[in-house]
């Protein structure tokens, strides 16, 4: 049984490449599982301790999916690394618990246009999951880490404008059913500082001992301002990808995930220990040029450099 407060200490900042699950999930090429398997060694070598390696989905409809298993085993060897798979299903899940991985995630929309239009199933019925995923870990072997994170909780381009109450309601639905955390995704990028900082001191403050993990996009440029008010709120636990991969099909011009370079660099500055080496992470992105040359990469880090005088892990 693997303890939250190991995983994510409430002393040091943990940053989540959800590069290899977010950011290929709408791709039309992808990288190789040899490419995957460097592309995490390599991150493992410049700090990084994070990893969601990708999703239980039908591998004919989503091929870059389809080495999930081989990845999680990668992420395993390496000692002190960490892996997180999405589970949307009981079939997910049943399969997510079988491969060992050491973290489970599921995900609820916030509002109810959303869950049907990206699910086909309700809010109730993602919460019914939710608790059904933490019953199949509670009766598991090796129980992993469970976490649920509420899409659309800062905007939806669907419905508009959340009401934080809302999300809140859900938050306290997930802790429960028995989550071990849960993260607040701007899926879509509609937030800025104020509203990011407002809706995690919420609900940090209502999950008590847990961490809050806060996902992040970059849709409209705001995404290290977000996250910036996210740490300051009391999240300890940000996502972001390497070059910004990413995407929603609900979000059309969207740039894709925080740049996680970027964030390593805003944690350090701030304060807050990453234990990365933000020279040798961005160096890691020559894999994706290499495997991925259509795909736009973006970060300030990779553009122009740590400041003068700072090498390797940001002061």
């Amino acid at each position: 049984m693997t303890r939250v407060q190991d995983v994510y200490p409430d002393d040091r900042a943990s940053l989540r490449e959800v590069g290899m699950r977010d950011g290929l999930q709408l791709v039309k090429t992808f990288p190789s599982t040899a490419a995957k398997q460097r592309w995490t060694r390599e991150e493992y070598a410049a700090g990084v301790r994070h990893f969601e390696v990708g999703s239980f989905l039908p591998a004919s409809t989503f091929p870059q999916f389809a080495d999930v298993r081989e990845i999680i085993r990668t992420v395993a060897s390496l000692p002190g690394a960490h892996g997180i798979a999405l589970a949307l299903n009981e079939r997910g899940v049943n399969e997510a618990l079988a491969s060992g991985v050491a973290e489970i995630a599921s995900v609820v929309s916030a509002t109810e246009e959303h869950s049907q239009a990206n699910a086909r199933r309700s809010r109730d019925q993602a919460i019914a999951n939710v608790r059904r995923l933490c019953e199949l870990r509670d009766a598991s072997e090796h129980r992993p880490i469970v976490n649920a994170a509420i899409s659309m909780a800062l905007g939806c381009s669907i419905a508009g404008p959340v009401d934080p109450n809302e999300v809140i309601r859900l938050v306290e639905k997930c802790l429960e059913a028995g989550v071990d955390f849960v993260a607040v995704a701007d899926t879509v990028g509609y937030a800025g500082p104020k509203q990011v900082g407002e809706l995690t001191k919420a609900i940090v403050k209502l999950s008590g001992a847990k961490p809050v993990c806060v996902h992040l996009h970059d849709t409209r440029g705001m995404g290290i301002a977000n996250a910036s008010a996210a740490l300051d709120a009391g999240a300890r636990i940000l996502d972001g990808s390497l070059g910004g991969l990413g995407g929603c099909p609900f979000a059309p011009g969207a740039t894709g995930n925080v740049v996680f370079e970027d964030l390593a660099f805003l944690c350090e500055s701030k304060g807050f220990k990453t234990g990365i080496d933000i020279e040798r992470l961005v160096a890691v992105r020559a894999i994706l040029r290499s495997e991925m040359p259509d795909e736009a990469l973006y970060g300030g880090l990779a553009r122009a450099g740590l400041p003068a005088g700072k090498a390797g892990v940001a002061a």
